[in-house]
């Protein structure tokens, strides 16, 4: 395929997309993975509603995006870890330590899920209430 075909595709892709509900691509996506991964973000979206109901999904980047007066946190998904990314990580108070990843950056912070790793879901929804308060205070 030449190159102006392969971006030509890639933007029809992108448009088709864009039409379809942000609730829908994450549902298409968790389908995908079909392995740990889709289990650990179904499980993890499901603690992101439990712990703010208003929460909104959000499509960004081609990987589901939480928001609530701005992005709580991106899901994306690795070979080895399904990767919650915290906008505004560095501002959010974490007792009990779950930020694991981009602890170097001024602004994000990150929680790397590993396959079999146990997830702490009620300082995991305290962490997503904390973020969504974060963000609720600075708009």
């Amino acid at each position: 395929m030449s190159p102006a075909k392969a971006r030509a595709k890639t933007k029809a892709k992108a448009k088709a997309k864009a039409s379809e509900s942000p609730s829908k691509l994450i549902d298409a996506r968790i389908k995908e993975l079909g392995d740990w991964r889709a289990a650990t973000l179904k499980r993890l979206r499901a603690l992101i509603k439990e712990a703010d109901p208003e929460v909104v999904e959000e499509w960004k980047w081609d990987v589901p995006v939480w928001s609530h007066d701005g992005i709580i946190c991106t899901g994306e998904t690795y070979k080895s870890a399904v990767k919650l990314t915290f906008a505004k990580g560095a501002s959010v108070k974490d007792p009990a330590t779950l930020f694991n990843s981009s602890l170097e950056g001024n602004t994000r912070r990150a929680i790397d899920f590993r396959e079999g790793a146990d997830i702490d879901e009620q300082a995991f929804k305290t962490l997503i209430r904390a973020a969504a308060a974060v963000n609720k205070s600075k708009g």
